[in-house]
């Protein structure tokens, strides 16, 4: 079988692109908003059970470990399609892939909501994380498609709103609902939003739908894809409870993870019709977008995991005024955004994207010296300056990441740079919350070890009305806390120089105007 050729016009795997006329006006705008409303809910659902968890355990006389997978399960779920959303848009049609994804989402939304078990839950959230993973590619590539070209940076910046705001809405969300009217209602909210979503899209974009070209479908790439990734976020998301690496299981998931992950790369580089085109790897511009995706997006997020623990868990917050801590982080975004993509045409976007990462290193730098005595009202310049920072690096990169690959390639392209967006997410949780974990128990010893007169502060527990048990609890959860502060701090710092040392690598982007 003749291979394709990978400048033609043709759309993603080989179909020829249907090209009406892009759109204006008040269908420009519609089409927007229903793209970033799917693109936000689906987003929304991968942190908005998060603070639920307890809630969940207790309705299904569950422990708290155990309702984690209904976290995992979406994540696995997610991070297997969106790299398959070329592929998808190739063999059923860009515009029924999604309007079929969106449906699916709502269908398995109001399912999860009605789930009378946590092992139907759990089945029931991997159907949700598979409807939910393509809409998010697929979105940002009808978006490109049905925008003026000299408006493109404008409707890609009004689109990434989303990304900025859902991580942050989520917890907050699921948090008040979760108190008041029930995590089910988490689900719930999904449907209405969901369905009008995809009855919007079937009229919007009806235009805009490609041929279908039924290719033989690559199972092997398909199995190995399935094999790699679900070992790999099983792994991260067990390993901490099980001592990660002293554990045979954890040892022998990293193994299938790694071998699975090499036969996957080999095979789908030599496949024709694969099922994730790794060629698009070829232009020096997505590459080297791709990787500052991953280590970049990593950081960020797990700064966005550890700071809301340290204040639950090290500060005594709720989970609510924790989430209100990260709200400020999407305050000066709603602004920022619409602003860097009127910025992109007239400046160089390496620029945007060095200065945007500089002010993320920044913020996330100023947690080093957090105390426990820090107020709510400290914590919030750093938020709002990461609002800012987050917009110049993410709307530059979205939009030249696409435009750094041939048009017929841009599908697999989004898909593989989200898909990087989500396996870096995970890893970096997975590092952060252990390296914490561990940090604490180290800083904890020497604490201990170094007390001055430790009686003489046992004592003064003592007059204060405490019984010797009770000071010595006191005294105990005092050195934990500070552990807890010094362990954030010090992986602040290294958080900030993952952050900074990526703002220099994207000068290795080519120059405006240079070959891909």
């Amino acid at each position: 079988m003749d291979s394709i050729a990978l400048d033609s016009p043709r759309f993603p795997g080989g179909q020829e692109a249907v090209t009406p006329a892009a759109m204006g006006g008040t269908r420009l705008t519609v089409a927007v908003f229903v793209l970033s409303l799917a693109t936000f809910i689906v987003i929304l659902d991968a942190t908005i059970i998060n603070v639920a968890i307890p809630h969940i355990a207790g309705t299904f006389a569950a422990s708290p470990t155990e309702a984690t997978w209904v976290i995992t399960a979406y994540a696995v779920a997610e991070a297997l399609t969106i790299p398959l959303s070329g592929w998808l848009a190739t063999r059923f049609g860009i515009v029924r892939t999604l309007v079929t994804a969106i449906f699916c989402f709502a269908l398995f939304s109001i399912l999860c909501g009605i789930a009378p078990t946590l092992q139907i839950l759990v089945a029931l959230r991997v159907l949700q994380g598979l409807s939910g993973g393509p809409l998010i590619p697929i979105s940002q590539t009808l978006i490109l498609r049905v925008s003026p070209p000299d408006r493109a940076e404008m409707v890609m910046g009004l689109w990434m709103m989303t990304s900025i705001i859902a991580p942050v809405a989520g917890p907050i969300l699921g948090g008040t609902l979760a108190d008041t009217l029930g995590w089910r209602w988490a689900f719930y909210l999904n449907v209405p939003v969901a369905a009008m979503c995809g009855l919007c899209a079937l009229w919007i974009f009806r235009d805009f739908e490609t041929r279908r070209l039924r290719d033989r479908i690559d199972f092997v790439g398909l199995a190995l894809l399935m094999i790699w990734v679900s070992s790999l976020q099983i792994m991260l998301d067990t390993g901490e409870d099980k001592d990660w690496f002293a554990s045979t299981e954890m040892r022998a998931l990293l193994g299938i993870s790694v071998m699975t992950f090499a036969a996957f790369v080999i095979w789908e580089i030599t496949e024709v019709f694969p099922a994730v085109d790794l060629r698009v790897f070829r232009h020096r511009g997505f590459t080297v977008s791709a990787i500052a995706m991953f280590f970049a997006f990593g950081a960020f997020f797990a700064s966005l995991v550890l700071l809301p623990l340290w204040l639950q868990i090290g500060m005594g917050y709720t989970a609510t005024l924790a989430g209100y801590v990260l709200a400020y982080q999407g305050a000066l975004g709603i602004i920022a955004a619409p602003l860097t993509a009127a910025l992109m045409p007239r400046v160089d976007g390496r620029l945007l994207m060095s200065l945007g990462l500089a002010i993320i290193s920044g913020a996330i730098f100023c947690r080093s010296d957090f105390a426990t005595t820090i107020g709510f009202n400290q914590m919030i310049v750093p938020q709002l300056a990461m609002g800012i920072g987050l917009p110049l690096f993410f709307v530059p990169l979205m939009t030249l990441s696409l435009r750094a690959v041939h048009s017929n390639e841009m599908a697999s392209a989004s898909g593989i740079i989200n898909f990087l967006r989500t396996i870096a997410a995970a890893i970096a949780t997975a590092i952060v919350v252990a390296t914490w974990n561990s940090k604490t128990i180290v800083a904890h010893a020497k604490f201990a070890s170094a007390l001055n007169s430790p009686d003489a502060s046992l004592s003064a527990m003592k007059g204060l009305g405490l019984s010797g048990a009770q000071a010595v609890q006191s005294l105990d959860a005092m050195i934990w806390h500070q552990a807890m502060v010094l362990a954030a701090n010090n992986i602040a710092v290294g958080l900030s120089a993952v952050v900074g040392i990526t703002a220099i690598g994207i000068w290795l982007m080519p120059s405006p105007g240079q070959s891909k």
